[in-house]
């Protein structure tokens, strides 16, 4: 029998993870069926027991749920629990759940493998100090950019998210009103996006050479990525980023490294279809 994965949110009609997973099991020759699980608001643990009790290897989890299913997993990795977040619950084989947070791992791995920017040694602004921006910091840090900034509405929650993280390399932070220019790549982790606005930016954000990355995706750009390359920016959307979560995630249960190029290439024509 097929091992069962499951995506589980709420909402969760709009997910295209399915769609990368069984590309990526077609890839990799790996016997496994996905679904999609949508758990009601307030029985998301009960959901997720439910299925690992019925013989699930492993969940991908999407809003709201990733705080919870840092909860109820018995262990973390080191991103998950600086992240403070979960979207990737593994079942182990003595019945613990691992919990992971794929997430910077495919940021990082969309900006340096898939569109080819470099990071190390780069002026690094990072836009909003939310649960996007939590799950980014430990894999940008470690890309050992020459400054990290952290950039948000409220001054005083990107210095705390700031300070909270310091031990694991050196950043600044401040508000999106103190911001001056100079950076070479500006990440909107930021909730603008989903909600079709722009945060408040100055025009000379970029170097000469700088890029913008936006985590969010669509059909169309992004407000952000709009703007940017009105500026003559190079910038690019997070569907990248998307895939690349998902491979890190398939490499965590199967053992597999899938390849992404080909999955985004044709999550990309189906989107711009």
């Amino acid at each position: 029998m097929s091992d069962r994965y499951a995506v589980v949110g709420n909402p969760v009609d709009h997910s295209l993870s399915p769609q990368i997973h069984t590309a990526f099991a077609a890839q990799a020759g790996e016997d496994l069926v996905y679904e999609k699980l949508l758990a009601p608001l307030d029985r998301f643990t009960e959901s997720a027991q439910t299925f690992f009790a019925e013989g699930g290897r492993g969940l991908n989890v999407t809003v709201p749920f990733k705080l919870e299913a840092c909860e109820l997993a018995d262990a973390l990795t080191e991103r998950a629990a600086a992240a403070g977040a979960v979207n990737t619950l593994v079942y182990g084989e003595s019945g613990n759940l691992l919990g992971d947070n794929t997430d910077g791992a495919g940021l990082v791995s969309d900006i340096r493998n898939n569109l080819g920017w470099t990071i190390q040694d780069k002026r690094v602004l990072l836009l909003g100090a939310g649960g996007a921006a939590r799950g980014a910091l430990l894999p940008l840090l470690a890309e050992h950019p020459s400054q990290l900034h952290i950039a948000n509405r409220t001054a005083a929650k990107a210095c705390q998210l700031a300070d909270e993280f310091s031990h694991y390399g050196a950043m600044t932070a401040g508000g999106l009103d103190q911001l001056c220019g100079g950076f070479d790549l500006v990440i909107n982790a930021s909730s603008a996006s989903l909600g079709n606005q722009l945060p408040p930016l100055p025009e000379h954000l970029f170097t000469s050479t700088g890029r913008a990355y936006d985590m969010v995706y669509g059909a169309k750009p992004t407000p952000f990525v709009h703007w940017a390359r009105e500026l003559g920016v190079e910038a690019a959307d997070g569907l990248g980023m998307l895939v690349g979560q998902a491979a890190e995630a398939f490499y965590l249960w199967r053992g597999v490294k899938p390849r992404v190029e080909p999955v985004l290439a044709q999550l990309r024509r189906t989107l711009t279809a």
